[in-house]
């Protein structure tokens, strides 16, 4: 090789290792790339990248101005061996929101119907109904599962079936008929705050807008339990606070919340003084204020 040849081939060579320096995205598209090819849009990674820790200041450093932004460059530019799946027809999204309403009048019924038979064991009957509602998936999809799972239904049932055992049958139907108002509440939130993430540009205000979302669900849970509680003639004061609990409850684990506070706040309500479910109700608020304002709480499962 002669001297030129040797001075032009330089260049060429050290041009793979420039760009590879030059594009801090790159190393992080390979460090993400299982989230990155399995997600169905941009929000997801937006949402997933959150989860591991990754804000807005953390995406200045990759030369984007939010998670948002940057989520938007690694999505086009993971290859893909197909175009995503179609959204699922609108008639079986319907027939499945339908089928979640029927099963979250069903607590209510059978609560209703044993209170009217006057069956011997129907507060019992109203607690495991109630209980059972905790079950249900969400509009996320999404519904408690695992040992966890089985700790928090034991701490509810331990909570409602003390607080029935307290204030008779009545407070256990008037739990069972909070639960269908709860459902909808929570897929209300679900919904609204989903959209807002899709219109949001930083993680900080998607956090802002979620949480009146999540105030506002709460308070429609609570004016709906102080009617059932009228309705089942129970008394407001032992119902609302425990039905806006089970509420709570129900919607962190089904966003994806780490089980342990949840069923230590259900433990605390089950202490025999009158503000251990109010002050359970109160710190389990607490802990979803910032734990439903995650846009990783919002993916679709």
């Amino acid at each position: 090789m002669t001297p030129d040849e040797a001075v032009a081939a330089a260049p060429v060579a050290a041009a793979p290792r420039r760009r590879a320096a030059g594009d801090p995205v790159k190393t992080l598209l390979h460090r993400h790339r299982a989230l990155c090819e399995q997600a169905v849009d941009p929000l997801e990674i937006a949402a997933g990248l959150e989860a591991r820790g990754i804000t807005d200041r953390t995406a200045a450093r990759f030369r984007h101005r939010d998670v948002f932004s940057l989520a938007e460059e690694l999505y086009a530019r993971t290859p893909r061996g197909h175009e995503p799946a179609e959204p699922a027809a609108a008639r079986p999204r319907d027939a499945r929101a339908l089928r979640g309403i029927g099963l979250a009048l069903l607590p209510g019924a059978a609560a209703l119907a044993a209170a009217a038979a006057a069956l011997p064991y129907a507060g019992a009957l109203a607690v495991a109904a109630t209980v059972a509602a905790l079950a249900r998936p969400s509009a996320t999809g999404r519904a408690p599962r695992g040992r966890g799972s089985l700790a928090v239904h034991l701490a509810a049932a331990a909570a409602a079936g003390w607080a029935v055992h307290r204030h008779g049958t009545p407070l256990g139907v008037a739990l069972a008929l909070a639960a269908a108002p709860g459902h909808l509440a929570a897929a209300a939130f679900a919904a609204r705050a989903r959209r807002r993430l899709a219109a949001s540009r930083a993680l900080e205000d998607f956090a802002a807008s979620a949480r009146p979302l999540l105030l506002a669900g709460a308070a429609a849970q609570t004016a709906a339990a102080a009617g059932a509680a009228a309705l089942a003639g129970a008394p407001l004061a032992a119902a609302v606070p425990l039905a806006v609990l089970l509420f709570l409850a129900r919607l962190l684990l089904c966003h994806g919340a780490p089980w342990p506070p949840v069923a230590a706040a259900l433990a605390v309500a089950a202490v025999p003084a009158a503000p251990a479910a109010p002050a359970a109700a109160a710190g389990l608020l607490a802990l979803a204020l910032p734990v439903l304002a995650r846009a990783s709480a919002h993916t679709r499962t």
